[in-house]
């Protein structure tokens, strides 16, 4: 009819309102620990933006293993691993430890192809939140140890 509007379903708004949410918090959190973060927080920080941006062109809905995005995080699982191996602070083994959650998902996706794909999108999506919350606070924390040291702890590079 002339003159009617179309409105896109409620879900749209609410998954672009998400999207912009987490840009949000990954160049927020990712830039914060490139500009001011240690050597550690740079890799992972680095890593979670060229992860995040590797990934985009390959999800296809969920509906079935996301292989090309499988590979990725378990290349980053691998970085993750590799820096809490390295690292003299705790919070790098948190950060590998909840990627694996997400590795998890697509094992779980794998042993069971009726897995309803909104679960496999949570699964594979929810991690990231707490991993860029976990690095921000390693990195304001990095700053209070350089900028009020405790003198009867031993400071690290790190």
């Amino acid at each position: 009819p002339k003159g009617a509007t179309t409105r896109a379903p409620a879900w749209v708004g609410a998954s672009m309102i998400r999207l912009i949410l987490f840009n949000l918090l990954l160049f927020g959190s990712c830039g914060y620990a490139l500009w001011r973060g240690t050597r550690d927080a740079r890799i992972i920080a680095a890593t979670c933006l060229v992860a995040a941006f590797a990934s985009y062109p390959f999800l296809t809905g969920y509906a079935g293993v996301e292989t090309s995005v499988l590979a990725i995080d378990l290349i980053v699982l691998g970085l993750f691993v590799w820096v809490a191996l390295k690292s003299d602070r705790f919070w790098p083994l948190w950060i590998a430890g909840l990627h694996v959650t997400t590795v998890i998902g697509h094992a779980l996706k794998l042993m069971s192809s009726d897995l309803v794909p909104l679960a496999y999108a949570v699964a594979l999506r929810m991690w990231a939140y707490p991993e860029l919350i976990i690095l921000v606070i390693a990195v304001w924390r990095s700053e209070q140890r350089r900028r009020f040291p405790d003198p009867h702890l031993k400071q690290s590079a790190s």
